[in-house]
């Protein structure tokens, strides 16, 4: 089968299949995307240039749709030079985000289109208005629901639909949702799984030094930042420290805001650390700022309570890798993490905006073996259950055959 894939940023959420699909052998794989360094075995990449940048004379609320309507003219482009060369795909496969699929059925007006629908925004509900520390003004309304411009063309135009949870697909409105399959991602199970007897050795992460007597307090996300919880799990700290001499805060993730804004002045972090760094001891908690992927799974198997929090907005990959891995999480109590997360079972589940509520979560885990265990072992079995990528690989495929066939 001839595959065509499109993602600004290769490979995007595609890594997996498409490593899946060049193993079998048989297939044509092209990729359009940006430049980067990235290289895969048995792909044809070909780099799209986005045309300019967005005018700055453009009203705000329809700047970020301009640069989808660029890319999508880069990506058409760069598709109708493929056609031109003899390429036809039996399916093109991208992520709807960034516009990049929008002009496609010009290029390709027969093959079908799978897209990657990741969320719908709304003014009234899930991550706008989650936090009352951070009033929304009513004037940002408008330009929140023109996010949604790229999402209703494409919903509207001829094609299929993938996303990856429960609560993504049902941030979209009811009469989509018929079109959105629902294809929950898998995490490489081999590769994250729990280390048996990790706990009873010093382990080094990046030059900090967890010893075998320390309780591992973890914290990941790709930016340190409110909508991950930073700020709240920043304030829950001062107690656990204090009530847990033995326990050693260990944090990845940068210093730079992937979602919301950068606060006055800085980063979150050394907001937080202005805030409460006087009330911590300091030689216990530590910034990794990123890390390799060997760190970050060393850290999730030594964990002894790994926190994961979130808005009600899309769940991370390191939630799915923690429960891989059977970490003892304690998770907000948000829709993207209650679809993972049964409180007491798979995790023990916490309020986002209450500091003493995740301090309770966090002490209860490190004081309580036995209900540790049993949510290590439920994580990684849960785990096994709904994240296999096999079976996620096998489901996207089937789901693939079925379009082509139709």
């Amino acid at each position: 089968m001839r595959y065509l894939f499109v993602h600004q940023n290769f490979p995007g959420q595609f890594l997996h299949l498409v490593r899946h699909l060049h193993a079998q052998g048989r297939h044509e794989i092209v990729f359009i995307s940006e430049a980067n360094e990235g290289a895969m075995p048995g792909v044809r990449r070909v780099i799209y240039k986005v045309p300019r940048p967005p005018s700055e004379t453009a009203h705000p609320n329809v700047r970020e749709f301009e640069m989808a309507c660029l890319r999508a003219e880069g990506v058409a482009r760069a598709a109708a030079t493929l056609k031109g060369l003899g390429y036809e795909p039996d399916i093109i496969i991208g992520h709807h985000g960034w516009g990049e699929l929008l002009n496609l059925g010009d290029v390709y007006p027969d093959v079908p289109v799978l897209g990657y629908f990741e969320f719908f925004y709304h003014t009234d509900r899930y991550d706008v208005g989650f936090d009352p520390e951070f009033q929304v003004r009513p004037e940002i309304f408008p330009q929140i629901r023109a996010k949604n411009a790229v999402n209703l063309l494409a919903l509207n135009a001829p094609g299929y639909g993938q996303t990856p949870t429960a609560f993504q697909r049902g941030t979209y409105p009811e009469w989509a949702r018929p079109k959105l399959t629902l294809l929950r991602e898998g995490v490489n199970l081999d590769l994250c799984s729990p280390e048996a007897g990790i706990s009873r050795r010093k382990v080094v992460l990046n030059g900090v030094e967890v010893g075998p007597k320390e309780k591992l307090v973890s914290f990941v996300s790709r930016g340190l930042e409110p909508y991950r919880g930073f700020h709240t799990f920043m304030r829950a700290l001062p107690r656990v420290l204090a009530e847990r001499p033995d326990a050693r805060v260990v944090m990845v993730g940068s210093d730079s805001v992937s979602y919301g804004a950068q606060p006055v002045g800085g980063c979150w972090r050394e907001a937080m650390l202005r805030e409460v760094g006087d009330r911590l001891d300091l030689s216990r908690v530590h910034f990794l700022g990123r890390v390799d992927y060997e760190t970050f799974r060393t850290l999730l198997r030594r964990s002894d309570a790994h926190v994961y929090l979130t808005y009600p907005f899309v769940a991370s990959w390191s939630l799915r890798e923690a429960m891989a891995c059977g970490c003892a999480i304690v998770g907000s109590r948000t829709e993207p993490v209650e679809e993972f997360i049964t409180d007491g079972q798979t995790g023990r589940l916490v309020p986002f905006l209450e500091p003493d509520g995740i301090a309770d979560g966090i002490l209860e885990v490190l004081e309580d073996r036995t209900l540790a265990r049993s949510m290590r072992r439920r994580a990684r079995a849960w785990a096994e259950k709904e994240l296999s990528l096999d079976r996620y690989l096998e489901r996207y495929e089937e789901l693939i055959d079925r379009i082509v066939a139709g």
